[in-house]
């Protein structure tokens, strides 16, 4: 079998293994598709090249020092690995790969101070850092507790390649402590083979008694605009220099979600070469240098706005406002003609005009896919990736046009909800993340009502008029897909929430919402690759499968 394992190397030569007894498999998370779970209590012999190395459930003994681990979930469950539930550890050891989440970093070091006050040890947590695989962020957070207090806490969601985090650990008062606890049960047996014995010892070091600190960020009264806005940055700048590409291509419509995706490219250059330098930034991204952070947004950043005869001047205005801002290279590329080419080879194809009346979902599309071919033969001139728009409000109900906003290799706020990016774009108006300047060209941006604008300018097109109220969606969202409520306790719950609305409109809303999450899954399957920020997602290769084909809820709604 295929085990999740931590090494253990002293002085250059390796100790032993310490396998993960329990894998995690909910969420994101597939480990045993892969792993399996290591048996409690077992140790074998690992025999590689003439030499043998324990394997299993054991702990390592540094000259009395006693060191266990608990590989990430190994501490999420009730029970402790064998090897160290009861044989008086002084120091456990966590390496981690715990996905970023809002707030998950609080979870983390409640678990890493519990951990050490229960078991009166030293706990040593390291994360894993930055985007490692394309999907999921990882924060980097690492944390030393002992006895129940904090000692040392990493900064987090930075562009190092590493981050060292350190602490003097003594562990006599762990010992002191261990004792002094009367429901402290150490086990008193020889531990026999799951004790490793180390030749080497832990220097001595001072006794430091200093608070541990935390970027200014961290307590900010907009801390989940601040840590989205790190964590997308950090996974852009990893999804770039990893994929090999030269930049980003954006068809900027001048709505919420174009301009969120071209702040973040902008965001994300700023902040990496205000921690790497320009020649570092460079060096990382494989490319040649550029004088300033606004030249590499240029090189980096390739925004098109793809107007059509349904087009308005408001978010012409609004894109090319907050292109300049950012200082992107930016296009206007009429697409009417194409549109036009399109209506008339199929109109002479079927015999008949093509009329708003009778084809109006076919005509608002043709205009999202006649966007596509320009935007795509700019990613392949520059070699750069194209990024797609969708929030995860809209991915829940299909609202997209599939190989038209859909287009697209990357897709980098399909993992928030639309409510939460919009108030994201007014604090980025406004205020702005720490150590960084706002962006008043959002104002354009932000005092506009949602619209898809492809219907003609007079029938007054919004996109909560094509669906609901955003919050309103969000919340069913939550509810259906997350809390995985039906139909009818979805309705009690809203009529709480939104009491502003009568019970016949949340009726509808409910209805309407599981009809269109049941008839775009295949949407959801198509979908570019997104990030994943919240405590849940809808991707279903990572988190959420659903049938593409179903019955649609029918019996649950006809119960409404």
């Amino acid at each position: 079998g295929l085990y999740n394992t931590a090494c253990v190397v002293a002085d250059g030569y390796i100790a032993g293994f310490a396998a993960k007894e329990h894998l995690a498999g909910e969420g994101l998370h597939y480990e045993p598709r892969w792993f399996k779970p290591w048996p409690n209590h077992q140790v074998v012999e690992l025999e590689r090249d003439g030499k043998s190395y324990p394997f299993g459930d054991v702990f390592f003994d540094f000259s009395s020092v006693r060191v266990g681990f608990e590989i990430c979930e190994d501490a999420w469950v009730a029970q402790r690995r064998g090897a160290i539930d009861g044989h008086a550890m002084d120091i456990i050891v966590n390496p981690s790969a715990s996905h970023f989440a809002f707030g998950k970093h609080e979870v983390r070091e409640r678990l890493v101070l519990e951990g050490s006050r229960s078991m009166a040890v030293g706990y040593l947590y390291a994360n894993l850092l930055g985007n490692e695989a394309g999907r999921v962020i990882y924060d980097g957070g690492c944390y030393i507790a002992q006895n129940g207090k904090m000692l040392a806490r990493s900064e987090r969601l930075t562009f190092d390649d590493s981050v060292l985090t350190t602490a003097v650990i003594d562990v006599e008062a762990s010992r002191t402590e261990q004792v002094r606890t009367t429901s402290f049960q150490a086990d008193r047996n020889d531990p026999g083979e799951k004790r490793i014995s180390v030749d080497f010892e832990f220097p001595r070091a001072k006794m430091e008694r200093s608070a541990p600190s935390s970027a200014a960020w961290e307590a900010s009264e907009d801390h989940k605009e601040e840590e989205f806005t790190r964590a997308l940055t950090l996974a852009l700048f990893d999804y770039l220099r990893k994929s090999h590409s030269r930049g980003f291509v954006l068809s900027i419509s001048g709505g919420a979600d174009s301009a969120a995706a071209a702040c973040f490219v902008s965001l994300m250059v700023d902040r990496a070469i205000a921690e790497l330098g320009l020649e570092g930034f460079a060096e990382k991204v494989g490319m040649e240098p550029e004088p300033s952070a606004r030249d590499w947004v240029r090189t980096l950043l390739c925004c098109a706005y793809q107007p059509t005869e349904n087009s308005g001047e408001v978010t012409r205005n609004a894109a090319t406002a907050v292109a300049e801002s950012i200082g992107a290279t930016f296009y206007i590329l009429d697409v009417q003609h194409i549109v036009d080419a399109y209506e008339s080879l199929i109109s002479n194809a079927v015999e008949r005009p093509l009329t708003w009346e009778q084809d109006d979902i076919t005509l608002q599309n043709i205009q999202a896919r006649a966007r596509g071919p320009s935007v795509w033969m700019l990613a392949n001139m520059r070699g750069a990736l194209l990024l797609s728009t969708s929030n995860r409000s809209e991915a829940a109900v299909g609202y997209a046009t599939m190989d038209g906003d859909t287009c697209g290799g990357l897709s980098p706020i399909a993992g928030i909800d639309k409510a939460f990016l919009r108030r994201w774009l007014l604090w980025l108006e406004r205020k702005g993340p720490d150590g960084a300047q706002p962006i008043p060209a959002l104002h354009a941006v932000n005092v506009q009502t949602p619209t898809a604008e492809l219907r003609p300018k007079g029938s007054a097109q919004t996109d909560e008029g094509d669906l609901m109220p955003y919050p309103v969606l969000d919340v069913i969202e939550r509810l259906a897909i997350g809390d995985k409520l039906p139909p009818a306790d979805c309705l009690e719950i809203l009529g709480s929430e939104f009491s502003d609305y009568d019970e016949d409109t949340l009726r509808g809303w409910v209805t309407r919402f599981f009809q269109l999450w049941s008839r775009n899954q295949w949407k959801r399957e198509r979908y570019a690759p997104s990030f994943h920020v919240d405590d849940k997602n809808l991707d279903p290769k990572t988190w959420c499968r659903f049938p593409i084909l179903s019955g649609g809820f029918e019996r649950e709604l006809s119960e409404l």
